[in-house]
């Protein structure tokens, strides 16, 4: 995901977990809890997830599933097999972010990896990728032990690159949907600053789609102390940043929710020099496609102005690439509802709560219809929820905060995604991460009645229920 949520901190307080763990959910966590520390240790960046998929192809394996690697890059599948029944999809997400972490935790990462130019850069899973993969996997061997219970086919997929959009087309592209089992149902949990033990569904959008830019504005280099014998293109980066804010406040409907962000102005060396060049990276971020579209246009439309308004007499045009594009994720409404009653029996009402749409990003529409130009398969259904990991302490101090603490301080105490202090509460969030995705899977695959054989004198069989998520 690309982008923390826009949530606010409720004021209630933190809803800890139930205290009736299920049983199979007690015996999948220590070997769950392993992994994702060994996976929040030893991070690796997009596209360079080799001992990431490795532990994680292990850990499907070890659940019994058939394994393979090397999907779309370091992608992993597994499958496992159980009767005649439905094929449902789960993912998880390999890699982690050029960020340092700043946690303080036993376990925090100190990894480098170099970065696009070589660099090296630090690495930390800032996301909560780690956190997917550790549920999943716990999930995964809660179903596998409770194999009798249900009939379908379970596909995990552990795709790479998602922070760069690239990773779901990759694997799609490399015939995921033609060399494994086809869902007709895809699932996917991901982190988000509310309370651990907690899940939340939206009615309706749940993220935003997205679109980057690569612009490059040309000049005429010169000396400092003589600009007026050059075309600085810095002067026209800092005009084209000043007026791309107009895309929303002056373009835009209020009611229409749309962010403008320049994310990176690159120019220039020495502070005696004019550059030839300056380039930006611009995101838009909207809810709809036509919106998208719009605010894509107005960047060019600004950038082709601007570059036009120098003092070059013949000033080149901007070279204008897209680097990423991701569609609105909005699951299935009929498959949300599924799934909602699902997780409102598998924790209570008060662990189970709406999401606001937020402007963060991802790729995992592709797996649905948004990618059939990928995969050709039309209506497979996807379903997506928001999994809490901020742990009580911390949630104590957010939604509380020091006497007079402004809301703003108060919510940056939650340390969101993409968060130097991100730090998900270890048993909490796997907890409720295992169980909110068994419960998933179970919904909708083909239930069994399981009985018991009759003892002497017990006066036949006695229907043991698995009406509920186990």
């Amino acid at each position: 995901m690309t982008a923390p949520t826009g949530q606010t901190v409720p004021a209630q307080p933190h809803p800890r977990a139930a205290p009736r763990t299920p049983p199979p959910v007690v015996a999948a966590l220590g070997a769950a809890a392993e992994l994702y520390v060994a996976l929040h240790r030893d991070p690796e960046l997009s596209g360079a997830e080799e001992r990431t998929a490795a532990r994680f192809a292990a850990a499907l394996t070890t659940a019994g599933l058939t394994v393979e690697r090397g999907i779309g890059g370091h992608g992993v599948v597994g499958v496992l097999r159980n009767g005649p029944g439905p094929v449902v999809m789960v993912r998880a997400e390999l890699d982690a972010l050029p960020v340092r972490e700043d946690t303080g935790l036993p376990y925090a990462s100190t990894a480098t990896a170099p970065g696009p130019d070589g660099a090296p850069v630090p690495v930390m899973h800032a996301c909560g990728h780690d956190v997917h993969m550790a549920c999943v996997a716990g999930a995964v061997q809660v179903l596998a032990a409770a194999a009798g219970e249900w009939r379908g086919t379970l596909v995990v997929v552990g795709q790479p690159a998602e922070e760069t959009l690239t990773g779901a087309a990759a694997m799609l592209a490399d015939g995921l949907y033609r060399r494994f089992p086809t869902p007709s149902v895809v699932l996917a949990q991901h982190t988000a600053p509310l309370p651990a033990g907690m899940v939340a569904h939206a009615d309706g959008p749940l993220l935003a789609g997205s679109v980057t830019l690569e612009v490059v504005l040309h000049g005429r280099g010169g000396h400092a102390s003589a600009p007026q014998l050059a075309a600085d293109p810095v002067v026209t980066a800092a005009a084209v940043v000043l007026r791309l804010q107009t895309v929303v406040s002056r373009e835009t409907s209020p009611a229409e929710p749309l962010v403008v962000t320049v994310g990176s102005v690159r120019a220039g060396g020495p502070g005696n020099v004019i550059p030839e060049s300056a380039t930006l990276q611009v995101t838009v971020r909207a809810f709809s496609e036509a919106a998208l579209e719009r605010a894509t246009a107005a960047v060019r439309r600004i950038a082709a102005a601007e570059s036009a308004a120098s003092p070059d007499p013949l000033p080149p045009a901007p070279d204008i690439r897209e680097l990423s594009r991701s569609r609105v994720t909005a699951p299935d409404p009929r498959l949300t509802a599924a799934l909602r009653d699902a997780h409102l029996a598998a924790f209570g009402p008060q662990r189970v709560t709406r999401w606001q749409p937020s402007m963060a990003t991802e790729d995992f529409p592709l797996y649905g219809d948004g990618g059939l130009d990928l995969h050709g398969v039309p209506g497979v259904r996807l379903g997506y929820w928001m999994l809490g990991t901020v742990g009580p302490r911390q949630w104590a101090e957010a939604a509380g905060g020091a006497p007079g603490a402004a809301a703003a301080d108060r919510l940056a105490a939650l340390a969101p995604n993409h968060s130097p202090r991100f730090r998900p509460h270890p048993r909490l969030s796997l907890e409720a991460g295992i169980t909110a995705m068994a419960a998933a899977v179970r919904a909708q695959m083909v239930s069994v009645k399981v009985t018991s054989e009759p003892s002497p004198g017990d006066g036949g069989d006695v229907p043991q229920s698995s009406e509920g998520p186990w």
